[in-house]
């Protein structure tokens, strides 16, 4: 399938179904304002202050960086695959799990990031009740409708609404922390030295928090830097979200409960939005572009994520597959259910890591071309199995533990080892192709 790139239209090719060529690659820049603007968000300011209530702002914050670092490795390391070959994550996921197979993987992760959609859209709705007093359901439903229009603009709109969300993200950041640390009367060596006063998280289990708030997007980062002009520039794009923004955005949330910013700190984390109401009209207006922008860029990229995936599974274009996902994720966003979603979707850090890590050794570490003939590749999903077997092992029988590290060593050395055994006996998997048994080339 052929399809002619024109920059100068905003509705130029998604390329959903083919790699994106070296004529349509964007710069440096442009993708990493992708990346950077996507973890810069208020969800995450929310777990970073999670994290230093129980755990103080010095291991708190040790925590978020050791996370992110994690994050880095496994992000960057996909990262690279994907600005080499120019391919999404459900072309990656059919070279390593078969044409048929990369349903499953595919599939389960374009519909995860659904879930995170519809938290954002309901994040809206109730933090603009929250700190304003406005209907939670018209906030809802105007950010639902907002965000989806963003997102069939296609990777351009991502680019440009990360140009603006991160900085403003921490301008206001910055702002409010300095409401928030006039208002309690604390001096820097105060806030450096605040020992937390929680007991519900571990310090394996805080970086088991930040690692699994991207191992859904983390491990579709094709879907962005696929766009990326090298293997090397898509590292580099990488790296200004993890460690950079993401870092940033946690330790922003953690100082905010460090300065006694949060009413509920236990809870509500280190939003900061209450802190920039009641400063005056322009600063309130302010604040409430930022939840849009903010929550936006957030919802986007996630919806964007879900309608590449769909879209490759379907053999549909993208903007259609977009605004029949926006329909669903807000219809779930408004009647509440998004609100059960938080705990779930962190637990998606023991299923999802495992299928990175398979990606990573077969296609950066074992270096296996295929022809793309593959129904099916069974080491793939037993390797699959058994990394999130191990991490679930390590979440219940070992608490504490950083449960998504454990599925992705796990994972991998799986893949490594049954690759190495079908190797070793001379035998090749076997697949399915149209219900005829066979061998894979």
């Amino acid at each position: 399938m052929s399809t002619t790139h024109e920059p100068h239209l905003d509705l130029a090719s998604e390329y959903e179904h083919e790699p994106v060529p070296s004529t349509a690659r964007r710069s440096l820049t442009s993708i990493a304002a992708v990346w950077f603007g996507f973890p810069m968000n208020l969800g995450n300011a929310v777990f970073g202050g999670v994290i230093v209530y129980n755990l103080g702002t010095v291991a708190g914050l040790s925590a978020i960086l050791i996370g992110n670092l994690a994050l880095f490795a496994y992000v960057g390391a996909l990262s690279y695959i994907a600005g080499r070959s120019g391919k999404s994550f459900s072309q990656q996921a059919a070279a390593t799990f078969g044409e048929k197979g990369r349903v499953a993987a595919a599939g389960f992760l374009a519909t995860v990031v659904l879930g995170w959609f519809s938290f954002q859209i309901g994040l809206t709705g109730t933090t603009l009740r929250d700190a304003l007093g406005w209907p939670a359901l018209i906030g809802a439903l105007i950010g639902g409708i907002a965000y989806t229009l963003v997102t069939i603009v296609g990777i351009r709109a991502l680019s440009w609404l990360g140009m603006i969300a991160a900085p403003l993200f921490v301008v206001l950041a910055i702002v409010a922390i300095a409401f928030g640390a006039s208002d309690a009367g604390m001096s820097a060596t105060d806030i450096w030295s605040y020992r937390g006063a929680g007991t519900a998280l571990s310090f394996g289990a805080a970086v088991s928090i930040v690692i699994a708030g991207f191992a859904d997007s983390g491990t579709m980062t094709a879907d962005f830097t696929r766009w990326s002009t090298s293997g090397r520039a898509a590292v580099a794009a990488t790296f200004t979200a993890f460690p950079v923004a993401n870092f940033l955005a946690y330790s922003i949330g953690g100082l905010v409960v460090a300065v006694g910013g949060s009413a509920d700190p236990g809870t509500d984390g280190g939003g900061f939005l209450n802190l920039l109401t009641g400063h005056g009209v322009v600063l309130t207006a302010v604040a409430v572009a930022f939840v849009f922008i903010n929550l936006g860029s957030v919802a986007s990229h996630c919806l964007y994520n879900g309608a590449v995936g769909w879209s490759g599974i379907t053999e549909r274009g993208m903007r259609p597959v977009a605004i029949g996902l926006g329909i669903v994720g807000s219809v779930i966003a408004v009647t509440g259910v998004w609100d059960k979603f938080l705990d779930w979707l962190n637990l998606l850090g023991i299923f999802v890591p495992p299928i990175g890590a398979v990606l990573i050794i077969d296609q950066l570490v074992l270096r296996r071309r295929t022809g793309g003939a593959a129904a099916y590749r069974y080491t793939a999903f037993a390797a699959w199995a058994l990394g999130a077997a191990a991490a679930t092992t390590s979440h219940y029988l070992f608490p504490g533990s950083v449960d998504s590290v454990v599925g992705i060593i796990a994972g991998a050395a799986s893949y490594g080892a049954l690759e190495f055994a079908r190797r070793s006996v001379g035998q090749r998997p076997a697949l399915v192709l149209d219900g005829v048994q066979t061998e894979a080339a």
